[in-house]
């Protein structure tokens, strides 16, 4: 009895360790085919992104920029917010600093043939970041909730050298952190004037504000934006997504 009660044991021992194993076969398989499936999706994302119809995406993002004329100076803005009262647009302080410090908070906003009067409501010298109010109701654009991935594909949209609507691609290539700001690093070419414009994704929605460029011997595609977080926090109230 005592043998065949062992017996009986061991028999229910191996049984387990085998029902056991199977489960942690089973377990292992259906992990390694989530992780395939997850890398499929992830693919798929990236290639729906690499193959995003950027010229669709500039039609619609293109009604809410214009270019900021401020004194002698200028640049690009975007429509961050609209409502009953009107616009307000980003551009970036540099761009208006100089019609600032002499006291002038007028500025032109101009859209393909029609100008519009704006006014500087506030700045942040700090983040180099600045708003303008136009008494117009324009489209704003939505922005992102959080910064982009390295490698995502951006377009830039603004007015280099005057010359409106131009648009660049390139990719976010780095996250930086110069003289106490941060930046989203990005290869699409900019030029002057280009700064205060948006920086979008293939979503349509703003990423970041074209601010610089790294210049030099040699130097191509280091263009720099701030991340549009930065202007979302406190400057002001952004469109939701």
């Amino acid at each position: 009895m005592i043998a065949a009660a062992v017996l009986m044991t061991v028999a229910a021992a191996i049984l387990s360790w085998q029902v056991d194993t199977s489960l942690r076969a089973e377990i292992s398989s259906q992990r390694h085919t989530i992780t395939q499936l997850q890398g499929r999706v992830s693919a798929l994302e990236n290639k729906s992104i690499s193959q995003a119809d950027w010229s669709s995406v500039a039609a619609r993002v293109e009604p809410s920029v214009a270019k900021i004329e401020a004194g002698d100076a200028t640049g690009s803005g975007w429509v961050v917010h609209s409502d009953a009262s009107g616009s307000e647009l980003v551009t970036n302080f540099h761009v208006i600093t100089g019609a600032w410090s002499a006291g002038d908070v007028s500025v032109d906003v101009r859209q393909e043939d029609r100008t519009l009067k704006g006014t500087i409501v506030r700045v942040d010298s700090n983040d180099d970041l600045a708003v303008i109010h136009v008494s117009e109701r324009l489209p704003a654009l939505a922005t992102a909730s959080v910064r982009p991935k390295l490698g995502t594909p951006v377009m830039a949209i603004g007015s280099p050298l005057g010359l409106d609507g131009t648009v660049t691609l390139g990719v976010v290539s780095g996250f930086r952190s110069l003289d106490g700001s941060d930046y989203v690093q990005f290869s699409a070419p900019i030029s002057p004037g280009n700064s205060g414009g948006p920086v979008i994704d293939s979503r349509g929605e703003v990423v970041a504000v074209a601010s610089a460029k790294l210049v030099g011997t040699g130097v191509e595609a280091l263009s720099l934006a701030i991340p549009v977080q930065v202007a979302c926090l406190s400057l002001v109230r952004c469109a939701p997504i």
